[in-house]
């Protein structure tokens, strides 16, 4: 029996190339200011259009400040990708959210928010956290700027089918873990290559447990075990979420699209060429010690010792540990913090807002602590305000930004200083990712919120 990631590929091959790639069939193509402009100038110079505009969405979202949007962009490179994605939109006749409309914000959070990102469709964009989109019932995955045109030209993309994997994750998760804790768990215990060559469907009664909003997070760091892409079979909870969204159909539609979506599942004797099982009861709130979202620990645990890393992998952890400013066997609970920041695609959403609320109500921002709180959208914002968790945020000291992808990144003002530490929400604690010499440690928007209001790395469950 096909497992679920075989039925949507296999319904969207257009043909296979012997001893080559397979031409698939691309439903929808997202295209943000970075990855796009090279595309873009690859159609022009062929003289060609886009095949079927109508599926291609662009947004920007990496170069867009989080505040003073209505303002011209100080950066003249952020300010040219995004005017040229404008412009190449316009010409090309395609759908365009720019910034400052209230479609705008992070493309990984826009598309599923407004029904976009649908059940048994394939979604690209040049991007690596497309993965997650999987979280609808999507097979969903970045793709390079080449492809990026390829996909324009013709609505397809030559590609090699990844193996299948799956991980289960069995029980309930306990007080203070998030969907967050889950994927860095995972990742600690695959390794940042653990998932090479895969796609991931993570299944297990924790997983299905999970909302909308967790699974899109847990799908989001797929990427960064090397999984090609990670999704999960769609169910009550996900027709429930896109019921009634702007470009989620309607009516009859409605009705024949539900009656589909349910068809979407592994057979009970799927055979995947890898499944994995993990306890819910073994994950507890955890942190990042290191250089890559692999190098993680419980937040009340030690950092690893140096004999119980292996040879080959000394000189690299040692490395890590010298630009992180930690020694191995320390703890990181109770080490000071400089930055904290809620947001990015994996944990922008309303879900990670009311979270970090939970915690911070009632308290006050800790003086010696910067915080940038950045709703993935203009969406999430509004919600914010309409559930009156501006109101708590404010009382306890902090301010809510606009939305885009901030401190995610180093590619727009929200730059962490050189030796500084952030607890962050977003997905990568790569040298330099957050600024040149920061450093990073990811977590859930409960450790966020901790550490917010006490300034220091704090276990959440000793504030719930």
């Amino acid at each position: 029996m096909n497992t679920l990631f075989d039925k949507i590929w296999d319904s969207h091959v257009v043909q296979i190339v012997p001893d080559g790639p397979t031409q698939l069939y691309i439903d929808r193509l997202y295209a943000h200011e970075v990855t796009s402009p090279q595309a873009f100038e690859g159609l022009r110079e062929r003289g060609i259009k886009c095949f079927r505009p109508e599926r291609i969405y662009c947004m920007p979202d990496h170069n867009t400040p989080t505040h003073d949007q209505d303002k011209p962009i100080e950066d003249p490179v952020g300010r040219k990708q995004v005017e040229t994605l404008a412009k190449n939109a316009k010409e090309f006749g395609l759908s365009h959210f720019a910034m400052g409309s209230d479609h705008n914000g992070i493309i990984h959070v826009v598309g599923p928010e407004r029904g976009l990102s649908l059940p048994g469709m394939t979604l690209v964009c040049g991007d690596s956290h497309t993965s997650t989109h999987g979280a609808m019932g999507a097979v969903a995955f970045g793709i390079g700027t080449s492809e990026v045109e390829m996909v324009m030209a013709s609505q397809c993309i030559l590609q090699s089918k990844p193996k299948s994997m799956r991980i289960n994750v069995e029980g309930k998760l306990g007080k203070g873990v998030t969907a967050k804790d889950v994927a860095l768990y995972l990742m600690t215990q695959l390794t940042t290559s653990g998932g090479t060559g895969y796609f991931i469907e993570y299944s297990g009664s924790a997983v299905k447990g999970l909302s909308m909003e967790g699974r899109l997070t847990l799908c989001n760091l797929s990427i960064e075990m090397g999984a090609r892409g990670g999704f999960i079979a769609p169910d009550e909870t996900t027709f429930e979420y896109i019921k009634g969204r702007e470009f989620a159909p309607k009516g009859e539609e409605w009705d024949k699209a539900v009656a589909y979506w349910k068809t979407l599942k592994s057979g009970d004797d799927a055979v995947f060429d890898k499944e994995l099982t993990f306890r819910a009861e073994d994950i507890t709130p955890w942190v990042t010690y290191g250089t890559n979202p692999g190098m993680g620990m419980a937040i009340d645990g030690e950092i690893p010792t140096l004999d119980s890393i292996d040879e080959a992998g000394r000189v690299s952890f040692q490395k890590s540990m010298d630009y992180m400013g930690f020694q191995p066997g320390q703890k990181v609970l109770g080490h000071k913090v400089d930055y904290v920041f809620l947001g990015a695609c994996t944990n922008g959403r309303i879900e990670d807002f009311r979270a970090f609320a939970s915690i911070v109500k009632g308290r006050k921002k800790n003086p010696d602590v910067v915080a940038w709180l950045v709703p993935g959208s203009w969406m999430v914002d509004k919600q914010i305000r309409e559930e009156g968790i501006d109101k708590i945020l404010e009382e306890a000291g902090f301010a809510i930004r606009q939305p885009g992808c901030s401190a995610c990144l180093a590619m727009n003002d929200d730059k962490v200083p050189a030796g500084k530490y952030a607890v962050s929400t977003s997905n990568r604690n790569f040298e330099g990712r957050q600024g040149p010499g920061s450093r990073t440690i990811l977590a859930s928007p409960l450790v966020a919120a901790a550490a917010a209001v006490t300034g220091v790395v704090t276990d959440p469950r000793s504030l719930m």
